[in-house]
């Protein structure tokens, strides 16, 4: 009986050996309660939290297998791996479909959102272009790092997908922070996307022959929804009222009349959070944001204590990116940024999300795994 319970801790050793496991606790924990908010969104629906359960264990599947991978073969594999997640964003502008562009390529029994996987591979592929070079870059490797973003950004703006190039720039732009980038660019760029900000908030004319129609309504009900509350800006004051209705403690799991009643729109993907809110209160919405918080932190602990190049970039840029996730989509569902269609990291619903979201937390822990170890 000894040698036999030896042999399955042992065993489990073994297969957990590449794990990090605070951040797997983290994970789990947020995964459970994505799952309990999507009983509550999807009107007590067992199929959809199935579902999301099946896309969960697809995601974990894939980050235990990344995790056993040593760091120097990410490495070399990174390139190939960049260049093959560009080839479904060509092919998605031909075959693809959505409701505002090209956005998903139907497999028949799900859906898969070739972008989503960039959120990934751009920083892999920036971490690899300057562990070559001495860091802070100079202008000619910052040149580089520029087009290789722009390749991923281009083929999403495309497919009319504001919202997911956002996000990719994002991670783009946190490799480029953690490389040490002159602060004198950080300064232009920044006041480059401000003046973009600002003219197209205060002069639509300006825009109107690069954004489309709904994208224009969406500014221009960021700016006053209640200029058109049945129209709109129906889709920003219901979720205000199910946050607002939540009030401290919540009105119950699977109480809450905004999504039970239909009032949300999209209460399973995009106001996911809206519907925690209305059940939990802004206590559940303190324990998620939490639990948020130390995911992030402990990647960029990760990242802190990392010997390679390679890996602190990644590692940092995958933290953060989560930060910029949450963000959005926070400041989207109370009225404090555009609506742009972005799910919440875990808890929204969405198999292609989940899935590389998991994926790149694998990324992390082969980072942790198979860190190099000097005397």
């Amino acid at each position: 009986m000894s040698f036999l319970l030896r042999w399955l801790l042992e065993l489990l050793q073994r297969f957990t050996r590449s794990l990090d496991l605070p951040l797997l606790a983290l994970l789990l924990a947020l995964m459970g309660i994505g799952l309990v908010t999507q009983y509550s969104a999807s009107n007590e629906s067992v199929r959809g939290v199935v579902m999301q359960g099946a896309f969960f264990c697809v995601g974990l599947g894939a980050l235990w297998a990344v995790s056993r991978v040593p760091v120097h073969l990410l490495k070399q594999a990174t390139p190939a791996v960049f260049v093959a997640s560009l080839l479904p964003m060509v092919l998605v502008l031909f075959i693809g479909s959505g409701k505002y562009g090209n956005h998903w390529i139907n497999l028949g029994f799900f859906n898969v959102q070739p972008s989503e996987l960039s959120k990934l591979t751009l920083p892999m592929m920036l971490a690899w272009h300057f562990d070559r070079y001495r860091l802070p870059p100079r202008f000619p490797v910052l040149l580089g790092a520029v087009a290789i973003i722009a390749l991923p950004v281009g083929l999403t703006l495309l497919q009319h997908d504001l919202g997911t190039a956002v996000l990719i720039l994002a991670t783009g732009v946190f490799v480029l922070f953690l490389a040490g980038t002159s602060w004198w660019w950080w300064g232009a760029a920044g006041a480059v996307g401000g003046g973009g900000f600002a003219l197209a908030m205060f002069a639509p004319i300006a825009w109107l022959g690069f954004l489309r129609p709904y994208q224009q309504n969406r500014i221009l009900t960021f700016r006053n929804p209640d200029n058109d509350p049945m129209g709109a800006g129906w889709n920003i004051l219901q979720s205000q009222i199910a946050i607002g209705g939540g009030g401290l403690t919540g009105k119950g799991w699977g109480q809450g009349t905004q999504s039970h009643l239909n009032y949300l729109p999209e209460h399973t993907t995009d106001f996911a959070f809206s519907v925690l809110a209305e059940d939990f209160g802004w206590l559940g919405v303190a324990v998620v944001l939490l639990l948020y918080l130390c995911v992030i932190t402990r990647c960029l602990w990760i990242a802190a204590d990392s010997r390679d190049g390679y890996a602190r970039l990644l590692a940092g840029a995958i933290g953060l990116s989560l930060f910029v996730y949450v963000l959005v989509n926070g400041g989207m569902i109370s009225g404090l940024l555009p609506v742009v269609g972005v799910p919440m990291p875990l808890l929204s619903y969405g198999g292609t999300s989940a899935v590389t979201i998991l994926l790149g937390f694998g990324v992390v822990m082969a980072l942790k795994a198979h860190r190099p170890v000097h005397r």
